[in-house]
């Protein structure tokens, strides 16, 4: 076949464009951010490598000869691309129904929640292809692990009919899937209104052959029905003796040791989901304690980019109230002090998720800390009247938390850089942006060479003459 990808960037969408070009299709794809110039992505790299063809999203990669477009829920209905897909009478497929299609096709296991899926479903598939037993991958994280080993890292193809997924609720695509098994983690408010992402994960809990939830998760209480549990203290699989530290954490699961080298709390939730699944697929709390210490986790999963002077920049996926709250409990553990940039993904996000954010910033920012805020990143589409991150900003100021509003990344990482101190740990957390990763280096230089540019920054160039 010949699948064109609308929005082909987008970590899951690359997942199954590079899962249908390693099974020999030809796949094409488009995104805006080649239309806005990003055309040296780590992620196009890896495409091109396995003949992907890349065009801006304009209608040209789409033709006569092609079989199938696949696109996400963020691809408004006028879209050029869809006008196109219309044009040649191609049958027009969202992602969810295609992965669906493998799900079906597979012994399939999948993780979903309001956060930490991308982490749980890694830790699922290391156990499962350090036992040898040869599961693929399709999930939202790269894994660090593939990387080293020259994939791009959030697909991989193994020899088995087991899949390993990670379901994303944020659309509600992920009552389309009907696992062998399903794992939930925790549900909050997030994309959606808490009582509509119930009703996704009760339908989703039912499509699963068994399931698996945080028995401690109060919101996940009234979906589970009969299942299996785990959790710190409760639930059928339990964390004992659980130590916390700045690097990791150490416990034990029914007598048998774990050490898993990631810090906070909610690592080890996201480390029990993991095993609760692979006991129910026949693997020892041996094989499972093996893999997870040496799991090197997931890209921008708390990934520290550099230390220096006692100050340690690291790099974070972060972008919902409650991620930002794990991810800061976490960095609390690491360092005397904490200075965080958030820049928010998303204006729905903020839309919708403004009480929570400032509620989650007032509780874990500390007085002796400080957060910068930058505005909303801006992907494309239609902005939201008066909705910016100024409304966080005021509401955090209000409560005097200590906060700093800096559009311009230059400025940031300067006063970032000219604030911190031996023993700090610098926090940038977001997520869409492919930009994130290359500020925080950014900063880390900023910290080496005291560099107080005040040069208008990449990010501030695109941003000019939109309303905010």
């Amino acid at each position: 076949m010949k699948i064109h990808f609308v929005g082909i960037g987008g970590i899951g969408m690359s997942a199954l464009a590079q899962l249908h070009a390693m099974a020999g299709d030809e796949v094409t794809g488009s995104d805006r951010l080649i239309n806005k110039g990003f055309t040296d992505l780590p992620v196009w790299k890896e495409l091109k490598k396995l003949g992907v063809k890349l065009y801006p999203q304009d209608g040209s990669g789409i033709d006569e000869n092609t079989n199938a477009v696949i696109l996400t829920s963020a691809i408004e209905p006028d879209n050029i691309e869809i006008q196109a897909a219309k044009k040649y009478s191609i049958p027009i497929l969202h992602r969810s129904d295609l992965l669906a299609k493998h799900v079906k096709e597979s012994y399939t296991i999948a993780i979903s929640g309001t956060s930490g899926k991308s982490t749980t479903t890694a830790m699922l598939f290391e156990i499962l292809r350090k036992a040898g037993k040869e599961p693929s991958l399709i999930t939202g994280g790269v894994l660090l692990s593939l990387q080293a080993e020259g994939y791009f890292g959030n697909v991989y193809k193994g020899k088995s009919d087991i899949l390993v997924i990670e379901a994303d609720e944020s659309d509600g695509t992920l009552v389309n899937y009907h696992p062998k098994i399903g794992v939930m983690l925790n549900l909050a408010k997030d994309h959606k209104e808490l009582n509509i992402l119930k009703g996704y994960f009760q339908k989703f809990s039912i499509n699963c052959g068994q399931f698996i939830i945080n028995a401690e998760e109060d919101n996940l209480k009234e979906i589970g029905g009969k299942c299996k549990t785990f959790g710190l203290k409760t639930g059928d699989l339990t964390a004992d003796d659980l130590r916390l530290d700045g690097f990791g954490s150490d416990f034990t699961v029914r007598g048998q040791k774990f050490r898993i080298n990631l810090p906070g709390e909610h690592y080890v939730k996201d480390a029990l989901g993991a095993i609760s699944a692979a006991l129910e697929m026949g693997m020892s709390l041996q094989e499972c304690s093996k893999a997870l210490e040496e799991f090197k986790g997931v890209y921008r999963r708390f990934n520290t980019i550099g230390k220096i002077n006692g100050i340690e920049v690291i790099d974070d996926f972060a972008h919902n109230p409650h991620k930002l709250a794990a991810t800061l409990k976490a960095a609390h553990l690491r360092g005397k002090r904490v200075l965080a940039f958030f820049q928010p993904h998303a204006f729905t996000s903020v839309q919708l998720l403004l009480k929570e954010f400032i509620e989650e910033f007032t509780r874990q920012i500390k007085k002796e800390d400080t957060l910068w805020l930058s505005e909303i990143y801006y992907a494309g589409g239609t902005i939201p009247e008066h909705i910016s991150s100024k409304l966080i900003y005021e509401g955090l100021k209000h409560n005097g938390v200590p906060v700093k509003f800096l559009p311009c990344r230059n400025e940031t990482a300067a006063d970032i850089a000219a604030s911190a101190k031996p023993g700090d740990v610098v926090l940038v957390m977001g997520a869409r942006d492919p930009t994130l990763t290359d500020f925080a280096k950014q900063i880390f230089k900023a910290i080496e060479e005291k560099d107080y540019s005040k040069k208008p920054c990449r990010q501030c160039l695109m941003n000019v003459g939109k309303k905010f």
